[in-house]
């Protein structure tokens, strides 16, 4: 089963999740280049907000994602992300 998921963004197209971020927050990024990354919330009052991210700040909330998920000790999880932040990133 594929648990991939996908937006499409009124200028840049089709974007895929890299990531649940904390609560209503995605990392989405560019699904072909993989250069462009955006902050997604989804608010009740104002829908699905696109906030652009550079590639470093995009790389330090993986990485954060990352600690936390280890922390919790949720090693599936952190697997999955970490194969996702290594094809990303290096």
């Amino acid at each position: 089963m594929s648990t991939e998921t996908y937006l499409n963004h009124p200028n840049f197209g089709l974007l895929f999740r890299v990531c649940i971020v904390d609560d209503g927050q995605e990392l989405y990024a560019t699904l072909y280049a993989q250069r462009l990354f955006f902050l997604v919330t989804n608010s009740p009052a104002e829908g699905l907000v696109f906030q652009p991210l550079g590639r470093s700040n995009a790389r330090m909330m993986l990485e954060s994602r990352l600690r936390i998920l280890r922390r919790a000790g949720q090693q599936a999880d952190f697997d999955r992300l970490q194969h996702t932040y290594k094809q990303t990133f290096q």
